[in-house]
């Protein structure tokens, strides 16, 4: 072996001509574990699963919200569109009827009081939004 030949287990810098190996801030000898670089694949594809299930979780709570707002802006297109001739108290229930012309109207009569063709019962919220009111007879 020559005297400019290092042997491999041997760490020598030739830049600055010192050996380093303590400096290092690795094992450098023989007996060293070998470094491996671990294999990431695995937490990758939990973690790209764990977002597309999050993303799409709150996709769905936003189209289900969406499909709600839409709702109740159809609800309150329909409602001031009827007719009626009163103004309507915050609070209380509503009903909304259509004639055998088509046109819709607004009245105190509950279904059950009469024969028209009823479209549904509203609640006039504080905020002035009608919220449709679904009786026990729409939930069975």
């Amino acid at each position: 072996m020559s005297a400019d030949k290092k042997p491999d287990n041997v760490v020598f810098n030739t830049e600055n001509e010192k050996y380093d190996a303590a400096l290092k801030p690795y094992a450098t000898n023989i007996g060293a574990p070998s470094i491996k670089a671990t294999d990431s694949i695995a937490w990758k594809n939990r973690s790209i699963n764990k977002l597309n299930h999050k993303v799409q979780t709150k996709f769905l709570e936003l189209k289900t919200e969406y499909e709600k707002m839409l709702q109740e802006f159809e609800y309150n297109k329909l409602i001031f569109e009827a007719k009626f001739s009163f103004e309507p108290i915050v609070g209380e229930i509503y009903h909304l009827y259509q004639r055998e012309n088509g046109e819709s109207f607004l009245s105190l009569i509950a279904p059950e009081q009469c024969n028209f063709d009823a479209l549904g019962s509203f609640y006039l919220n504080a905020d002035q939004i009608w919220q449709k009111v679904t009786s026990n007879d729409d939930e069975n």
